[in-house]
């Protein structure tokens, strides 16, 4: 992009549209933490529910499918309605500027160049008049007293306009890293500090994230959760494991009479129809082939290139003849994630570069999007395959795929970046990698337990008794019931500026969160 904004949208075809997530019982939760904790969380709930009485709590993200924000909404939304909390879900429009311009501040704030363009004048502009349309729209939905938590940079340029309409704003980063002088970190804070003097209150997913912007005893931090019963984590049967991983074709061998079929969310049953899009060399490969996992978006911050460079090191007859599978969103289908389909060019073509018996051993897998609870399930059914479950990010938030990868009880190796180490310890629910570029080292760890299958189940046993005991929903829901007393005993006057109950246009924001014509 040259830094120039382009023809600015018109309003109209720029709008927020909301998601409609049925409610969920928290009862469901008693046998895997126990009546006691799961009636503990129901009465948590209740009491939120009876405080925000005749208020709705909005979350406002940029998509509804792709990635772990949305994955962890749906039954966020779904327990809250559950236990009688107005809950509700908006998704704000965009244009492919706006998009390209927030995947920028996305690897700004973890401290990788992207694609190396500017966050200038004209990038705020264009940033903004996406915002200014999608809150034309937004005023009709959100009243004084609301609570309206946003996501990531996307959305944090609604702050200001929608405190000074009276709605008690929460500001929620998903994404982060500990270096805050970084100076491309420092450029992507810079770029939304106007913003973020409005909230009343910060979220982040850990401590070390909080930048000086919002270190003004306005920030919380909650870990993210899965959900144990959604398609992506509800338990499958081996059998149907198969079935699912073959239908998709990415594995090889008959279903044995045994239907690809899952519950979805509302209970019914339905079955895995369409096929993944598959690069790979001759026949897939044996449901008994030990597979190296690892899913993610198309991002060069998941480093795929170094996952394969790894892979490609080990020796076959020492590996006990493991495959790898890198898999991730068809790229069509993740509308603020504009780098995908680049990323994944720049793959296949490492792919193809690599000699052709190395190939034979790794696919590169883009899952189906049509039906978002379709691909969670195929993603549940690979990763409950997977010998190892892999996420050697460069940089990562938090990484929802290491949680949900424990929670099935499979050993991970992982960088020992971000809030991945808030999730693995190391030797103990996995293997950890100190330096994430060392390729060699990740090539080690896999060997090590490629070779040693009493060992991999260890660590996946003890990995998923910690999801169960510490990334589960009912945990998350209740730290958000605790932030929301804290903000209600707290008083309008706490945080950041609140204005009454006027409706304001949206105007330019400027340093300090007010907002100027």
């Amino acid at each position: 992009m040259s830094g120039q904004p382009t023809t600015r949208p018109r309003c109209p075809e720029i709008r927020p549209a909301e998601v409609h997530v049925p409610p969920q019982p928290l009862a469901r939760f008693s046998d895997l933490v126990g009546p006691e904790a799961a009636r503990a969380g129901d009465a948590l709930a209740r009491e939120t529910a009876e405080r925000l009485a005749g208020r709705v709590m909005w979350h406002v993200n940029s998509t509804a499918h792709g990635g772990g924000v949305a994955e962890m909404l749906r039954p966020l939304i779904g327990y809250a309605r559950g236990a009688g909390i107005d809950a509700r879900w908006l998704v704000i429009g965009g244009t492919p500027e706006f998009f390209l311009i927030t995947k920028r501040l996305h690897n700004a704030l973890h401290g990788d160049p992207g694609d190396g363009g500017p966050l200038g004048e004209a990038e705020r502009e264009a940033y903004e008049q996406v915002l200014r349309c999608n809150h034309s729209e937004l005023a009709a939905y959100v009243r004084p007293g609301d609570v309206v938590v946003l996501h990531d940079p996307q959305t944090a340029g609604l702050a200001p306009v929608l405190a000074r309409a009276g709605a008690v704003v929460v500001w929620r980063s998903h994404i982060g890293q500990d270096d805050h002088e970084h100076p491309l970190a420092r450029r992507g804070w810079e770029f939304l500090a106007p913003y973020l003097a409005a909230p009343r209150a910060t979220v982040f997913s850990r401590a070390a994230y909080i930048p000086g912007v919002c270190d003004s005893g306005r920030s919380h931090v909650i870990r993210p959760s899965i959900d144990p019963f959604s398609p992506k984590n509800q338990e499958l049967a081996p059998e149907v494991v198969r079935s699912i991983l073959v239908q998709t074709g990415i594995v090889e061998g008959p279903a044995d009479g045994v239907a690809p079929v899952f519950r979805r969310e509302d209970g019914s049953p339905e079955r895995v129809d369409r096929g993944a899009d598959l690069i790979r060399v001759g026949r897939a490969p044996s449901i008994d082939t030990p597979l190296v996992v690892q899913i993610s978006r198309w991002d060069r911050l998941k480093d795929h290139l170094g996952v394969m460079r790894g892979f490609a090191r080990l020796d076959p007859s020492e590996a006990r003849g493991a495959q790898l599978v890198l898999a991730g969103p068809t790229v069509s289908a993740v509308a603020d994630d504009p780098g995908g389909p680049e990323v994944l060019a720049e793959l296949t073509a490492a792919w193809r570069a690599l000699p052709h018996e190395t190939r034979r051993r790794i696919q590169l897998v883009s899952l189906p999007m049509v039906d978002a609870q379709e691909n969670q399930a195929i993603v549940n059914a690979l990763q409950r395959q997977a010998a190892i479950v892999v996420q050697k990010s460069l940089h990562e938030g938090f990484g929802l795929t290491v949680t949900e990868a424990m929670w099935k009880g499979r050993p991970v190796v992982a960088s020992a970046v971000g809030g991945i180490v808030d999730q693995v310890r190391d030797g103990v629910d996995g293997v950890l990698l100190p330096d994430a570029a060392d390729d060699d080292a990740f090539a080690d760890a896999l060997q090590g337990l490629l070779s040693d299958p009493g060992r991999a189940r260890r660590l996946g046993e003890s990995a998923r008794e910690r999801a169960a005991r510490d990334f589960l929903g009912l945990r998350h829901l209740g730290d958000w019931a605790r932030l929301l007393r804290e903000l209600d005993e707290a008083g309008p006057d706490a945080g950041g500026p609140q204005g009454g109950s006027e409706r304001a246009p949206m105007r330019r924001a400027r340093p300090g969160g007010t907002l100027v014509p």
